[in-house]
């Protein structure tokens, strides 16, 4: 198999470091970000020529820029990019700050956006590549108390459809992938919480409480054995009913473009944008419904 090199950025934990590890492990290359660099030490001892530590905050746009360029110039190549870095915020509309929207923007969308716009110069020329956005199942649908998560995720799934019709004629092809409950550090860990009002308590909006209470973790169980799965895909101008599956296994997020995207384009025209489906994880760390990346 022919070894692939990677960007990824917020690979400290989660599904970033899950990706990494399981790259890494089967001796891809791997150029991940993260804002402490103590905390991907051990990646750093265990694989010391194949991963590359980046230290990255995606809200600064020229740091972004100034990272992508150097991993490409460093690396030669980079064939999949996966922009990764992402967090929650928890609260009624009315409870956040102006700054914790403002922060949340900067990191989960326009962070996104700057990685993905940095990246295709170098993907058009050195003659195509594959992007994967990581998103949500909270960029398919709402819930009370999860505003501003929504709007960063419908947001970025927004741009990554139109960049995907964009691209394509060069060979790029673009992933989102939408997963659900994980047992990450996303809900404990990451997660920020607004400042609560009383006049919201016993309300949907602080429904989210009950779900962020660690005594509540899921245990981890048993991983299911690798099957196909089909992902449920909403039709043309909605959101989210009337659904029908399209992607059938992993292994098409490595796939370069090709045949029409029914959902985005007209048979017979370019253009696809790939959602990749998401099946039990069997490494430990983010335990449950979670990533496998198959080559």
């Amino acid at each position: 198999m022919t070894t692939r090199n990677w960007l990824i950025t917020g690979v400290s934990s989660g599904f970033g470091r899950e990706f990494a590890t399981q790259l890494l492990d089967r001796g891809e290359v791997v150029a991940g970000t993260v804002r402490r660099p103590d905390s991907v030490a051990g990646l750093v001892r265990k694989y010391p020529d194949t991963f590359h530590r980046e230290l990255l905050d995606v809200t600064d746009a020229a740091a972004v820029r100034d990272v992508v360029d150097r991993s490409f110039t460093s690396l030669g190549r980079i064939d999949v990019v996966v922009s990764n870095a992402g967090y929650g915020l928890f609260g009624a509309a009315e409870e956040l700050s102006d700054e914790q929207v403002a922060h949340i923007i900067a990191t989960n969308l326009t962070g996104s956006i700057h990685l993905i716009r940095a990246s295709l110069p170098h993907l058009r020329a050195q003659g195509g590549g594959r992007i994967i956005q990581i998103s949500s199942y909270g960029g398919q649908v709402a819930f009370p108390g999860n505003s501003m998560y929504h709007a960063t995720k419908w947001g970025i799934e927004g741009f990554a459809e139109s960049v995907a019709q964009e691209v394509a004629p060069f060979g790029i092809g673009v992933t989102i992938v939408e997963p659900g409950g994980a047992r990450t550090e996303f809900r404990y860990g990451s997660a920020q919480v607004a400042d609560l009002m009383p006049a919201y308590d016993g309300t949907p909006a602080h429904g989210f409480l009950a779900m962020l209470d660690p005594r509540r973790r899921a245990r981890p169980r048993r991983p299911r054995p690798h099957g196909r799965r089909h992902h449920r895909q909403r039709r043309p101008g909605t959101r989210p009913a009337a659904h029908h599956p399209r992607i059938a296994s992993p292994a098409d997020h490595c796939r370069r473009p090709q045949g029409p995207n029914r959902r985005l384009r007209s048979a017979g025209r370019p253009g696809r944008l790939d959602r990749l489906p998401t099946r039990t994880m069997t490494r430990t760390g983010a335990q449950g419904r979670g990533l496998v990346i198959t080559p």
